[in-house]
């Protein structure tokens, strides 16, 4: 699911809905970046990565399944409220 439209692209500021869909996915978003970081972490760290690095990437992969859960348990009720 996109919350991204072209309307963005646009210069149009986001509709009360789209700003509420973010709002609602904030926590996969952000589970997501943290992933990223302990990925980037891991790779720049070379031959020299540590198992505290790959448990770190691990981790951060477990939260971003986590939040993905809790959001697709939430999206049916979010349906039907709309």
């Amino acid at each position: 699911m996109s919350i991204i439209h072209l309307s963005a692209v646009r210069g149009e500021e986001p509709s009360a809905a789209e700003l509420a869909a973010i709002e609602q996915e904030w926590p996969l978003i952000e589970a997501e970046l943290d992933l990223l970081n302990a990925q980037i972490a891991f790779i720049n760290a070379g031959p020299s990565a540590s198992v505290l690095d790959s448990r770190r990437v691990r981790r951060a992969a477990h939260r971003v399944v986590d939040a993905a859960r809790v959001l697709a348990d939430r999206a049916p009720e979010a349906e039907v409220v709309a």
